[in-house]
């Protein structure tokens, strides 16, 4: 169903995805899923959108440590999405129940654990990898392996296993 010319009900579905999403979301987050990955908003219905919502108070915007901003639901857009929630086509709100339960965690890693790596001038690579929450960077770990290979390898796997590196990391270092 095209609703990209009714700008409340695109709203209704903004408010909807951050509400099912449960975390703040940076705007290529929200761009990716809305509008990307699915058409449930045009991409500049979907920047005029959140610049209103924000302006109405239905959505905060802060940024990390880092100056990345996200994107948050107020106690206020929820109550709109709650009470306004039959204007959104049902069509609508079962693929997005559908999207975001099946993709929840995969928004979450892409967001939350960023890395790279690049190249040292003695021939060595540092992997850069980091857990970056809504307020700032949680961790932050930088990683000097002999070769590219290397650096590629840990570079994929981060996102898969970051958390658990977290985990161990700190129980490591508190054991008493």
């Amino acid at each position: 169903m095209d609703i990209s010319n009714n700008t409340t009900v695109s709203k209704l579905v903004l408010l909807y995805v951050f509400d099912k999403m449960e975390i703040p979301l940076t705007e290529a987050t929200i761009t990716d899923m809305c509008c990307n990955r699915n058409s449930w908003i045009g991409y500049l219905t979907c920047k005029e959108v959140l610049s209103d919502l924000i302006e109405n108070g239905f959505v905060v915007v802060s940024a990390n440590n880092s100056g990345e901003e996200y994107y948050a639901i107020t106690t206020d857009g929820r109550s709109c999405v709650s009470y306004f929630f039959m204007k959104i086509p049902a069509s609508i709100r079962d693929e997005i129940d559908v999207f975001i339960r099946e993709n929840r965690q995969s928004f979450r890693r892409k967001q939350e654990y960023f890395s790279d790596y690049y190249k040292n001038a003695d021939g060595s690579y540092t992997v850069l990898m980091k857990i970056i929450e809504p307020l700032g960077t949680k961790m932050e770990l930088k990683l000097n392996v002999a070769n590219r290979g290397i650096a590629k390898m840990i570079y994929n796997k981060w996102e898969e296993r970051a958390s658990q590196v977290y985990a161990s990391l700190y129980d490591i270092l508190i054991d008493q």
